[in-house]
């Protein structure tokens, strides 16, 4: 899952070098966050007792493409340190699916996922940020991370694709 609201950036670029490893070995499914329409939750805690949520969106359409998965990857770059507002606004939308108030709805058990994050700058901690706001995400949904990897100085496709060799290396763990 591209989790930048760009298309065709860096992040986009890195889902297709880890698409293109893992085809020959999974069935692959490429999907980008901003080809959804998710709106923003409302804070009403109607799902704590429905366990659905009262908007209809394409939240239920991105949960069906996890559904679908027995592997998740997110890849994500840093904004500001976390990931983006369009990835954390699904999240926050997938309050029904999220293990710590019943009922909840759920998907199937046994999916492993992956995280990947990238930034511009040279240092590792945003990258780990981020890592650390997927995982907390598929805790909640009991998805089992199972591995990361982040990638540090990428600002554009061209420094995603010069790393291609680190990325492939993550793939053949997975």
């Amino acid at each position: 899952m591209n989790c930048s609201p760009v298309r065709n950036g860096a992040t986009a670029e890195i889902v297709n070098i880890i698409s293109d490893c893992l085809k020959e070995r999974y069935d692959v499914r490429s999907i980008c966050i901003d080809d959804f329409d998710i709106r923003f939750c409302k804070g009403c805690r109607t799902c704590h007792e429905t366990a659905k949520c009262i908007q209809c969106d394409d939240v239920d359409k991105v949960i069906d493409n996890y559904e679908w998965a027995d592997l998740i990857i997110s890849v994500s770059p840093s904004y500001w340190a976390d990931i983006p507002g369009q990835f954390k606004a699904f999240i926050d939308r997938c309050t029904p699916w999220c293990n710590t108030h019943e009922p909840h709805a759920s998907i199937s058990s046994g999916k492993k996922g992956y995280s990947v994050a990238l930034r511009t700058g040279p240092s590792m901690r945003e990258c780990d940020r981020v890592i650390e706001s997927i995982e907390h995400f598929y805790g909640h949904l009991e998805i089992e991370s199972c591995g990361r990897i982040g990638l540090c100085s990428i600002d554009n496709k061209e420094a995603a694709e010069q790393r291609k060799n680190e990325i492939i290396e993550f793939c053949g763990r997975i």
